[in-house]
């Protein structure tokens, strides 16, 4: 996908938590919860170990994220996105930079990242297919 819908740029610079979806070695689903920002038209995420999630991108970079819009009491079904995505590691000493960034988002602008800065990594989401519920699946 070329370009991201601007709806689905505000969601997510909104700082909503992402559900990141990868497969395990023997085909499971694993699921986390992350933290998610945008570089372009790419979302990226930030991480200072190399743990399971990053193993199984490793050898299968297709992942599925999804995010929920802030709740609407008032509606049946609350708005989110399901995005379809091909995940890419960069090993990176800006990957500390990129979670200090976030954490003012995602706690507070005052807000440190609660870690020692070191090297880590750096995983840039590719979207190739937009669903969910919302503005955002009208134009993909």
């Amino acid at each position: 996908m070329d370009v991201l819908p601007q709806e689905l740029r505000e969601l997510i610079e909104s700082g909503p938590l992402a559900h990141l979806s990868t497969v395990s070695p023997d085909g499971s689903p694993q699921v986390t919860v992350i933290w998610v920002g945008l570089d372009g038209d790419q979302l990226v995420s930030g991480h200072l170990s190399r743990n399971q999630k990053l193993r199984n991108i490793e050898r299968d970079p297709r992942v599925v994220l999804s995010l929920e819009a802030p709740r609407d009491p008032s509606v049946f079904l609350n708005e989110h996105a399901v995005l379809r995505a091909h995940a890419a590691i960069e090993p990176s000493d800006e990957a500390w930079d990129l979670l200090n960034r976030l954490t003012k988002v995602y706690m507070r602008p005052a807000q440190e990242f609660p870690a020692p800065r070191t090297p880590g990594y750096i995983i840039r989401y590719t979207v190739e297919r937009i669903g969910g519920v919302g503005p955002w699946t009208r134009q993909s």
